[in-house]
């Protein structure tokens, strides 16, 4: 069963879904790893609050050997990836929405 999400963590998640995840899971064209990399992503974000989900997204930009390969594979399928978003999520979800009750 998964937790209900917090106001602040639906926000982020729903900007992500709309911006990088929904976009790859529709997709026709979209591979099978990389559908099944965005779900686990879901998942390991869900289970984080906003801080957390915040700390993980820069993490992915900041690169992991993991995250460095899935964003290759993101560009290579033609689908935005974190970076193509980060200004736009650092002005939606930076420290003042994270510090707002």
């Amino acid at each position: 069963m998964t937790k209900a999400l917090g106001t602040k963590e639906q926000k982020i998640m729903d900007y992500l879904h709309e911006h990088v995840f929904d976009p790859i899971l529709v997709s026709p064209t979209a591979s099978n790893s990389l559908k099944q990399g965005i779900r686990l992503t879901i998942i390991r974000m869900t289970e984080r609050d906003a801080v957390g989900m915040v700390d993980y997204f820069w993490a992915a930009l900041k690169g992991t050997p993991r995250s460095v390969g899935f964003a290759a594979k993101m560009k290579k399928e033609g689908f935005d990836r974190f970076e193509e978003k980060f200004e736009e999520f650092r002005d939606r979800f930076g420290n003042e929405f994270l510090r707002r009750p």
